[in-house]
């Protein structure tokens, strides 16, 4: 079955037809929480991008050695396994990231996104496939978490990635950050805009 899989749909249809958060609608609480900031939403993709990816190529080299009636308990272990490393490598190198996500990493482990790739795709593919389909499906995360940080922070504190970019002269004109847009219920809007855009411009998504 491997042989025939299509390895370029794989790794690129979740970037939009197949986008996990904006399709799918998968793991859309830690793109809530993480992206009031551009820097934390584009640590936190990468983050999800490595732990799906290693946690889809070990899986897949030791599916047919996994009993089926403990699988979801091997999966889970699996993903905190790395999560705990990439934890501990965030405090080591990005310890201020790393408190601005907090508990957030350590939910990667509990992300549906995750856990669905790992069942769905994994458990039956070889190790390449399913390192594609990690990679891929990451980073459609990873772009839509971009996206909602960049006009939350943008429009919510002229920033982007912490440094100033609308400029004092426009404040000293009258402009206002929209303190609205760093709060979570703008999240959620923004994130039903990004979806509605991809759905208009992708037909075949829509309902009859």
């Amino acid at each position: 079955m491997a042989d025939k899989i299509n390895y370029k749909s794989v790794f690129f249809n979740p970037f939009s037809k197949d986008n996990p958060v904006v399709v799918q609608i998968l793991g859309i609480c830690s793109v809530l929480a993480v992206t009031a900031k551009l820097e934390p939403a584009l640590v936190m993709g990468m983050s999800v991008i490595a732990v799906l990816a290693f946690a889809n190529v070990i899986i897949s080299l030791i599916r047919n050695t996994i009993p089926t009636n403990i699988r979801i308990i091997v999966q889970l272990v699996v993903v905190a396994g790395l999560v705990v490393i990439v934890d501990q490598l965030l405090k080591a190198y990005a310890y201020d990231v790393s408190k601005q996500l907090s508990v957030f990493i350590g939910l990667i482990i509990t992300n549906c996104i995750l856990m669905g790739r790992l069942e769905a795709f994994a458990m039956g593919n070889k190790p390449w496939p399913a390192f594609l389909d990690g990679v891929g499906n990451g980073i459609g995360y990873a772009i839509i978490l971009v996206i909602v940080g960049f006009f939350r922070e943008l429009f919510g504190s002229g920033t982007l990635m912490g440094y100033q970019v609308v400029p004092q002269s426009f404040y000293e004109a009258g402009y206002v950050n929209n303190g609205l847009m760093i709060l979570p219920p703008m999240a959620l809007i923004v994130v039903a805009c990004v979806i509605w855009v991809h759905r208009s411009r992708n037909k075949e998504l829509q309902e009859e």
